[in-house]
């Protein structure tokens, strides 16, 4: 059983309490302690994980009133609550739900009511799988080199080019694309358009297998025209709606690698309880409780980072970047640790392929990287410091 004693932190109110006996509840039930998906079924266990979430309500938390929530707008402790506990149990369910949010923030964010009406709604209930296509072969963590370009014409921006590593690549309903339309240089000549998958002059170009699979592709455009009324936010307004998106959403990064590192904790806990060596338990050797302390040091740190800045992104400030690179980094270079101890203190047994604390060893490796690596996230906290310090 996960330590649950931060709920009783001060960041949370009573409703926080309630969603996540909720979804624990129904997490153990509908997820139990996960399980190895079939990289040939991966399409198929995506949208189905997608069905069973909406089915619960639980993607009613990606989308503000009236749209499906009950909440007026996103609550980043509630988004970061289901991360760490879908994360617990199994990461393809918080990728699923993470993707409806992450591809959807910025509709929910900067779009036009007429905009927030067509796809939020089909978010929370699971009718529409939203994708965040930001990331290009030379443009990852530098938004500011994108080279997809929306060319003006008329009453539509045609768009060309492409983008790679965007999850739910090939079965999402619509994608949120950022190109260049060349207001000014670098960031400030980028925008946002939603692009629904099946229009004309957008392809697959390929699906990409990683060490943790889940859906991922490369994208190609090629003249597609997509109406102005689908840009989001003013024109050269793209990199604003990026940022603040990621605002949100990283933090909630910071939480899923929580809730890999909570249950790596879990299962080392059962396993040198367990194991007997030279005539003795695994947990009573000195070194295995120097490790077991460690890990829940870095669990604890990086639990305070991720729901001070929830928190402070709920209650206090519109942007957090600072607090939301910090949760980010620390969350996740701390649960790749913990994880690493996790697998020495299994033995041979950690290496087994299906193992969980296997499973977690692949799944964590990508958290350091996608929504900014590890060293982006420094320059940034950086970047704040120097600023804040006049």
């Amino acid at each position: 059983m996960a330590d649950s004693t931060f709920l009783d932190w001060p960041f949370f109110d009573p409703a926080h309490h309630d969603f996540a006996r909720r979804l624990e509840d129904w997490a153990a039930k509908a997820l139990g302690a996960g399980k190895n998906h079939r990289e040939d079924e991966l399409d198929a266990t995506c949208r189905d994980l997608v069905a069973r979430l909406a089915a619960a309500g639980w993607l009613k938390c990606a989308v503000p009133a009236p749209f499906g929530s009950a909440l007026e707008k996103l609550d980043v402790r509630q988004l970061c609550l289901a991360r760490e506990i879908l994360a617990r149990h199994d990461a393809l369910a918080d990728f699923a739900f993470a993707m409806q949010g992450l591809g959807s923030a910025p509709i929910a964010l900067f779009g036009t009511p007429e905009q927030q009406r067509r796809y939020l709604p089909d978010v929370a209930v699971g009718r529409r799988i939203a994708a965040f296509a930001l990331s290009e072969q030379d443009a990852g963590s530098d938004v500011a080199a994108i080279t997809t370009t929306a060319r003006r014409d008329g009453d539509a921006y045609v768009i060309d080019g492409g983008k790679t590593w965007i999850s739910n690549g090939g079965i999402a309903d619509f994608y949120v694309v950022f190109a260049r339309t060349g207001e000014a240089p670098g960031a400030r000549g980028l925008s946002a358009f939603v692009v629904d998958a099946g229009t004309p002059g957008l392809a697959i170009a390929e699906r990409i297998a990683v060490v943790a699979p889940h859906p991922l592709a490369t994208l190609r455009f090629d003249g597609l025209r997509v109406p102005v009324s689908h840009r989001l936010g003013g024109p050269g307004e793209g990199f604003k709606v990026a940022m603040a998106t990621l605002d949100v959403f990283r933090s909630t990064v910071g939480a899923a690698a929580l809730g890999f590192a909570r249950r790596a904790l879990d299962e080392t806990l059962a396993r040198v309880k367990a194991r007997q060596v030279m005539g003795q338990a695994l947990a009573e050797f000195q070194l295995t409780q120097q490790k077991l302390a460690e890990m829940a040091v870095a669990i604890d740190a990086a639990a305070l980072l991720v729901y001070r800045a929830a928190w402070t992104r709920d209650t206090k400030a519109a942007r957090v970047t600072r607090e939301a690179a910090m949760a980010k980094l620390y969350a996740t270079e701390a649960a790749q640790r913990v994880i690493d101890h996790a697998v020495q203190l299994h033995g041979g047994m950690g290496v087994v392929a299906g193992a969980p604390v296997e499973r977690l060893y692949r799944e964590i490796r990508s958290l350091r990287i996608y929504e900014g690596t590890s060293e982006v996230q420094q320059l940034v906290i950086a970047g704040q410091v120097l600023r804040q310090g006049g």
